[in-house]
């Protein structure tokens, strides 16, 4: 037996329809952007989520730091293990965002487990990865190790369960808007606790993955991991499902406050990529407006977009991004230094670039526009 979905009232529902309206804003604005940015900013959200995840599990990498390293970047300062989880969940993300246009796609415990493999192959054997639980276990109280938060169904249920979940995936709740489907298949998945480490990240890939296949956006803009990473969003998340779940699994409870957090969830990170939106967009056309008024050339707007929305650009990431050869990129770069444009930081391996003394302010300003995030529930 699963956790159900509730019904929900009148207030879920007109939070759920604004979350759609949002969406669809979001779609045609990002649809109307220039190309370039358009690919920073999904990279950008990308990294972001796989940051967000690797906070909640208690590693400590910066955005900006995972953008160099899912580029190929090695000299990044962070721990060998920090950069091993962040490459796995890189793995994993990249694959979910491939299926969200698979024409024959269907669930199944073989894609679940080759998922949690990419998740956690790195810690195996010493903690088996691709492979059902087969032993007990015990989710400890953050903070304090020998307080039980949750004690999971017997190991010999799984194998049950996730049969169970499959098909739930594949055939159940079709008629629900897919945000809820996607909200009960990770309460579900963590409940159950399949797998004897890494079930947070799963549970919550396997939501970006029903989102990503509902095809209203891009996969890239389809996680809430960012916004559950946010420290106070972190203890309320860790918060409702101890409240919603029991404290063992408990499948007839009321899972409503998950559906409400959820629909929280989705609101406040679609304001937020909207922002970001909108203030990638402002910075790209007065970037224009500042190459064309001081002959820099439309390429290097793209490494100056860069800088104001992230802060640094590498150089191999604008060689990338130009499809340019090195000495190429390492000119326009030296030119906007000359230029008093850009800074260079580092040394040749580590080098980056960040904004220099000539470097556009309103376009600094842009970049740092403060916003307002509402409540959906209270506004």
């Amino acid at each position: 037996m699963l956790y159900s979905t509730p019904r929900l009232g009148s207030d879920d529902h007109l939070v759920l329809e604004q979350i759609d309206g949002l969406r669809e804003r979001l779609r045609d604005a990002v649809q109307q952007a220039p190309m370039k940015w358009t690919l920073d900013l999904r990279k950008a959200l990308t990294a972001s989520a796989i940051a967000a995840s690797n906070t909640i599990e208690g590693y400590q990498v910066d955005a900006k730091d995972v953008a160099d390293l899912m580029d190929g970047e090695r000299e990044v300062e962070t721990s060998d293990e920090n950069k091993a989880e962040t490459l796995a969940y890189q793995q994993a993300m990249t694959y979910i965002q491939s299926l969200h246009d698979v024409t024959d796609f269907q669930y199944s415990k073989e894609l679940l487990n080759a998922l949690h493999w990419m998740l956690q192959g790195h810690h195996h054997p010493l903690r088996t990865a691709g492979q059902w639980r087969k032993t007990s276990i015990r989710i400890t109280a953050p903070g304090d190790e020998l307080a039980t938060d949750y004690d999971g169904p017997d190991q010999e249920l799984v194998p049950g369960l996730m049969a169970e979940l499959v098909d739930w995936l594949n055939d159940g709740d079709l008629e629900e808007h897919v945000l809820i489907r996607a909200a009960m298949a990770h309460l579900n998945l963590v409940k159950i606790h399949p797998w004897s480490d890494g079930n947070g990240r799963m549970s919550r890939s396997l939501q970006t993955l029903l989102i990503a296949r509902g095809g209203v956006l891009a996969p890239e803009f389809s996680s809430i991991e960012e916004w559950l990473g946010m420290p106070g969003n972190t203890w309320e998340y860790y918060k409702v499902l101890r409240e919603v779940g029991g404290p063992v699994y408990s499948p007839e409870r009321d899972t409503l406050p998950w559906i409400k957090f959820s629909l929280l969830a989705y609101h406040q990170q679609a304001q937020r990529v909207q922002h970001r939106v909108n203030r990638s967009n402002d910075c790209w056309m007065q970037l224009m407006d500042h190459a064309q008024a001081h002959g820099i050339s439309e390429r290097q707007v793209t490494a100056l977009h860069e800088v104001a929305m992230v802060g640094r650009v590498r150089r191999s990431r604008y060689e990338r991004a130009e499809a340019i050869n090195t000495q190429q990129a390492t000119r326009d770069l030296q030119a906007l230094t000359k230029a008093g444009v850009l800074t260079a930081v580092g040394q040749t391996k580590g080098r980056h670039y960040t904004a220099g003394p000539r470097f556009p302010q309103n376009v600094l300003a842009t970049a740092r526009r403060p916003h307002t995030i509402s409540n959906p529930y209270t506004a």
